[in-house]
């Protein structure tokens, strides 16, 4: 079997995915016509041109543009069920999906309405494909601490359907301990907690996202390297990175693929997974950025099992549904 066949039939989880971020141009201009809302974009074709940008803010202007079309239930139950179904068709049986409530909440869409869009689609491909799915709310890191705050109250009626909460949007200048009390509120409450650290950001928001925030998790997390006591921790404590290599290149965090770290990570015993991030915007869901990793880094098939199995114990599921996975990744041949 190729390293490509192997890689489509291999069962994955994703646990880095945005789910504003999986708004592809079809579906925008879409629903801006249904909606009847004007945006800068005669056609499809344009709003491709448009998906182009050069770093991680000028992705993040056009990323908020496109979220202003979502304004409905339906329109949400529409974004998510299509990133499901991309999700059957990578063989992804599992999916823990960020969103970002601030972004639409204060367009005057409610929290609710967001949320049972995306619950209803989560449910329908549960039962079409068995795919399974949990949903974590983001924080959007360039916003107050009180937008923060007024946003987790928002959560707390939903709680049974929000595994956890998380820390996105421009990293530099909006270190993690900026949400230490939030992130404390969050954990009282029963949350999980995860964080974007080390993308653009240095190794001291990794840090401080494991001290300050004590997340289970870490979102990114690739400058880690930079840091050699840091990277002996996240070997020892076995903590996930939830690593993004086609967003990674796409926003110049590293000039190309072949010089990505993941697999220096992998062989250093880090628990690296790989997800797509953003990728209606970044050119590439999951299996994507594996065939295109192990082209650049010449992975071999021992490292691409690996990686799937660290996708799973990365994840939020129960250890019997992580040994069942990884067990049927072992008879895939």
């Amino acid at each position: 079997m190729s390293l490509h066949s192997l890689i489509a039939a291999l069962p994955k989880a994703e646990l880095h995915v945005h789910i504003e971020g999986t708004l592809e141009p079809e579906l925008m201009f879409e629903i801006a016509q249904r909606n009847g809302v004007e945006i800068p974009y005669r056609n499809v074709e344009e709003i491709r041109a448009a998906y182009e940008f050069h770093n991680l803010q000028s992705f993040l202007d056009i990323y908020y543009a496109g979220a202003a079309v979502l304004l409905h239930e339906q329109d949400f139950f529409d974004l998510t069920y299509a990133y499901l179904l991309r999700c059957k068709a990578d063989n992804v049986v599992h999916t823990e999906i960020f969103f970002d409530p601030q972004t639409h909440t204060a367009r005057g869409v409610a929290f609710e309405t967001v949320i049972g869009g995306m619950l209803r689609a989560c449910e329908a491909a549960r039962k079409e494909w068995g795919i399974s799915s949990l949903l974590i709310m983001c924080f959007l890191r360039h916003l107050s601490e009180e937008s923060a705050f007024e946003t987790l109250e928002q959560a707390l009626p939903f709680k049974e359907n929000i595994i956890g909460v998380g820390l996105d949007s421009s990293e530099v200048g909006h270190p993690p301990s900026k949400f230490e009390r939030v992130f404390a509120r969050a954990r009282e409450a029963g949350f999980l907690t995860v964080a974007h650290a080390g993308e653009e950001g240095p190794p001291q928001y990794v840090r401080e996202a494991l001290d300050l925030l004590e997340v289970a998790r870490i979102d990114h997390g690739v400058r880690s390297e930079e840091d050699e006591e840091l990277m002996e921790r996240l070997v020892d404590l076995q903590m996930p990175l939830t690593v993004c290599p086609l967003s990674n290149l796409k926003l110049k965090v590293v000039g190309q693929l072949a010089q990505h770290n993941l697999r220096r990570m992998l062989k250093r015993g880090v628990l690296v997974t790989v997800n797509s991030d953003d990728p209606a915007y970044f050119g590439g869901y999951v299996n994507h950025n594996f065939t295109e990793l192990a082209d650049a880094l010449d992975l071999t098939a021992g490292e691409i099992r690996t990686l799937c199995k660290n996708s799973f114990a990365a994840s939020f599921l129960s250890d019997e549904e992580k040994e069942r996975w990884c067990s049927r990744i072992d008879k895939i041949v």
